[in-house]
């Protein structure tokens, strides 16, 4: 029996994968499955470059705003709720469009992973975070380069939430995630899922992200972490996401407004290049030039859906 189609939209971020993807969902009655771990996130709408109600144009997006910032959300939950959404627009006879620069939750549909939903050990965590206060995040690192070096190449070394994943997941079960992944890869792909990656220069893409953070800036990032920030008891884990834990460190004091811009334009440089390697690893991936004519591209992502 033949597989329902299903169109994958990745890239790094700032490439135009939100443009590309609401122009072609207007072509073939398509609607978006966000694939974006921060855009989930309510309350988070500048420093996750949420697309705004004028840009969706009428374009229903599904996954996006819906979890407290305070609450924990993993990639089994993402891939739960990303099939069901997907279903549900296959049911009207509509287009799946998922859009996003997450490869962990874009990996979790196309190869079928099942990551189990595992029950964390809290005091583990606090123990953690307090080994991070006192010791430095380079020593977890170090542990959990000994634990899955395989998970950690595609890890920066400031990348906390994910350094602390690994030793969490190795903690709660005995496995290292890269095990774990291969275990889950045996079941079959539910869907043809097409998957196209948005390309850039670098010197293009590092330009445009330079200027979307100084848009992000006049838009009002920091009231919006600071909004945030003193409303909740524990601070979430949510609020460790890029552009996020820099404002918070320039609220504390710790740098300039300056110093904070540039770190956030930095890192999201660095990001965008982790993103691009991730992506390049998945052999079906067709790349798109992102400095062509829009209407070009959405004609080669078309030619593949006949």
């Amino acid at each position: 029996m033949q597989k329902e189609k299903v169109i994958v939209i990745c890239g790094p971020t700032a490439s135009g994968k939100t443009a590309l993807s609401i122009e072609l969902a207007k072509r073939i009655q398509g609607e978006i499955v966000s694939c974006d771990s921060m855009q989930i996130y309510q309350e988070m709408d500048l420093g996750t470059a949420k697309p705004t109600k004028e840009e969706t144009q009428g374009i229903q997006h599904h996954l996006i705003d819906f979890v407290s910032p305070d609450e924990r959300y993993s990639v089994a939950d993402y891939k739960k709720d990303a099939k069901r959404a997907i279903k549900e627009i296959l049911q009207k006879g509509k287009t799946p469009i998922v859009v996003g620069g997450t490869g962990l939750y874009i990996d979790s549909l196309i190869y079928e992973i099942e990551y189990q939903n595992i029950e964390f050990d809290e005091t583990y965590r606090e123990e953690l975070e307090k080994q991070v206060q006192e010791k430095g995040l380079e020593e977890l690192y170090q542990q959990a380069k000994k634990i899955d070096p395989e998970a950690i190449q595609k890890i920066s070394k400031k990348d906390k939430k994910r350094i602390l994943r690994i030793l969490e997941i190795y903690h709660a079960t005995g496995k290292n995630k890269t095990e774990q992944e291969k275990e889950s890869r045996k079941k079959e792909v539910e869907y043809d899922y097409q998957v196209y990656a948005l390309n850039w220069e670098r010197d293009k893409l590092y330009e445009r992200i330079n200027k979307r953070v100084d848009m992000m800036m006049e838009q009002g990032l920091i009231e919006e972490v600071e909004e945030i920030y003193h409303k909740y008891d524990k601070f979430p884990t949510a609020m460790q996401g890029l552009g996020y834990k820099e404002v918070v460190e320039y609220l504390e004091g710790k740098t300039t407004k300056e110093e904070m811009t540039e770190k956030i334009k930095q890192e999201t440089r660095r990001y965008a290049k982790r993103q691009l390697t991730w992506f390049r690893k998945n052999k079906q991936t067709i790349w798109l030039e992102a400095q062509e004519e829009l209407q070009n591209n959405i004609q080669i992502i078309l030619e593949g859906l006949n």
